[in-house]
Parts: C-alpha cells; sequence; structure tokens
C-alpha cells in the first residue's frame, strides 16, 4: 500500500497578518472548515504551475494533454501563461461546496457543506459527501439534490414566511371562537 503524504506545506511565516487576514477573508467567502484547506488548494495550483514551467521547452503535444487536464476540471487554460497566472481562488472555485452554492441548490458555502456531508447531494447519480471534491466539467450538470430533501430558503424568505404563518394563526382563532 503506498503511503500517504502531506498534501500541502504550512506557511513559513505563521504570524504574518496580511496572509491571516486574506486567508480569513478566503475562508468565509468559501465557507472552509479551516485553513488547511487553502494550503491544498495553494498546493495543488502550485504543482500545477511546476508541471507548466517543466512544460514550457517540451512538444505541443504533451502542453496539450496539460491543459486538456486542467480543462476537464474547469481550469479555462490555453497556454502556459494561463497556467502560471492560476490563482488558488480559482481552485477553490470548482470545488463541490462552492459549485452547490454557484448552481443555487444551496444558499450559503456553510449551507451546501452541511447538505454534502449529510449525503444529500448527488454527483451523476452517486451519493457524494466530500466537500472538497473538484468537479469536472461533464459532471457540473449532474448534480442534484437527493430526493424528499428541500431546498433550503434565503433568510428574508424564512422571515416572510414565518410572518404570514403568524397572521394565518390569528387569522384562524377568531373563527374558531364563532363555530
Amino acid at each position: 500500500m503506498k503511503r500517504k503524504h502531506k498534501g500541502y506545506s504550512k506557511p513559513k511565516r505563521p504570524f504574518d497578518k496580511t496572509r491571516i487576514d486574506e486567508e480569513a477573508k478566503i475562508k468565509k467567502e468559501f465557507g472552509l472548515k479551516n485553513k488547511k484547506e487553502i494550503w491544498k488548494a495553494e498546493a495543488k495550483v502550485k504543482s500545477a504551475r511546476e508541471k507548466a514551467k517543466k512544460l514550457i521547452s517540451a512538444s505541443p503535444e504533451e502542453q496539450k494533454d496539460l491543459f486538456n487536464r486542467l480543462k476537464k476540471i474547469g481550469l479555462g487554460v490555453n497556454s502556459i501563461a494561463d497556467v502560471l497566472a492560476l490563482d488558488k481562488r480559482d481552485y477553490l472555485r470548482r470545488r463541490l461546496q462552492t459549485v452547490i452554492v454557484n448552481k443555487k441548490i444551496a444558499t450559503t458555502p456553510r449551507g451546501a457543506r452541511q447538505l454534502i456531508t449529510h449525503k444529500k447531494i448527488l454527483v451523476d447519480g452517486n451519493v457524494m459527501n466530500i466537500p472538497s471534491y473538484i468537479v469536472p466539467i461533464e459532471l457540473e450538470n449532474k448534480i442534484s439534490l437527493k430526493k424528499g430533501v428541500k431546498k433550503s430558503k434565503p433568510k428574508e424568505e424564512i422571515k416572510e414566511s414565518e410572518e404570514m404563518g403568524v397572521e394565518e394563526k390569528a387569522e384562524d382563532n377568531p373563527e374558531e371562537e364563532k363555530e
């Protein structure tokens, strides 16, 4: 059995304020559990960049192979310059958790994460419970909720429905007294 190595590296400067603030924004924007998920995305992008640097002098066929692999996961790259310009945000946008929010299946990244971990999301008919799953382009349209699971409502709609529910109950009581 192959030993699984750590898929990320910690920052060299642990108490760099600008990095900490930037990571906090990214963590909130994408609904990540911890900063380790950001570091993993950085490592994946870094490895793609390193492969692109090695392929600068390689044949166009080898370059096309790398571009096709990155296009399959949804990173729109057509040249080595595009690969070198990739950012961790580009990679994080391809996570299942983020794709679900973009498709309006869930209203918030946290809600999307909860749906995924509770096994309420199907990808191509198969249950997927990994929020960090990188969704290939071909499977993006095959993401769905399990049957019997209701879509979550935005907070404004919840408040409106609660207010209407209170009004309906108040209207029902006088009718009961008349009978």
